[in-house]
């Protein structure tokens, strides 16, 4: 006698020759635990970048929620180790909920390694370096840039020009590039 098998037939959810079904959700795979150890760790690790910036260059950092500021002030005043290391996985579990590329994004302009900031820097050096050898670049300069102190720059390259007869120290030469940068970032912004 030949002997019976139970068998269990399990249904498929789209069994060969169906359609797919419209009314079904598309999931998306779940992240693995390693890449979400990742993504925490660089958050935290941005956090940290944030936490020693100077309140002025933070404050430039405009998408930062409150609770996320008062615990970067909070991490700028500790100074033990121990203590520092939690307040900084705070501050990276305070990042999970906000976007991370705008923080980046303006992280980078405000320590000057972004493309824009990098080209603003060559810009200033060429109008500095314009100013001080051509006395019509300042009437040039002053009409791009209605806002400016023409006294102020026109001061300042006379200067940083007697500095540069006398091989004195750059003073005036870097302050002229201050005030030239002032003014063109006020342009940028505005």
């Amino acid at each position: 006698m030949p002997e019976s098998y139970n068998c269990i037939v399990i249904a498929t959810a789209n069994p060969a020759g169906a359609s797919p079904d419209p009314n079904a959700v598309a999931t998306a795979p779940k992240p693995s635990k390693t890449r979400r150890k990742r993504e925490m760790h660089a958050l935290q690790e941005l956090g940290e970048r944030l936490a020693e910036l100077q309140p002025a260059q933070l404050a430039r950092i405009a998408p930062l929620p409150d609770a996320l500021r008062a615990a970067l002030d909070e991490a700028r005043t500790i100074t033990r180790f121990e203590a520092r290391r939690r307040q900084l996985q705070y501050i990276g579990r305070l990042m999970r909920g906000i976007d991370p590329a705008p923080v980046r994004e303006a992280l980078a302009r405000v320590r000057g390694t972004s493309n824009a900031a990098i080209a603003l820097q060559h810009e200033t050096e060429r109008q500095r370096e314009r100013l001080l050898e051509d006395p019509a670049a300042l009437a040039a300069f002053a009409a791009d840039h209605p806002g400016a102190d023409v006294q102020r720059l026109r001061a300042l390259v006379r200067r940083a020009l007697a500095e540069r007869q006398r091989n004195a120290p750059p003073r005036s030469y870097r302050e002229l590039f201050r005030a030239v940068r002032e003014i063109i970032d006020e342009g940028v912004e505005s």
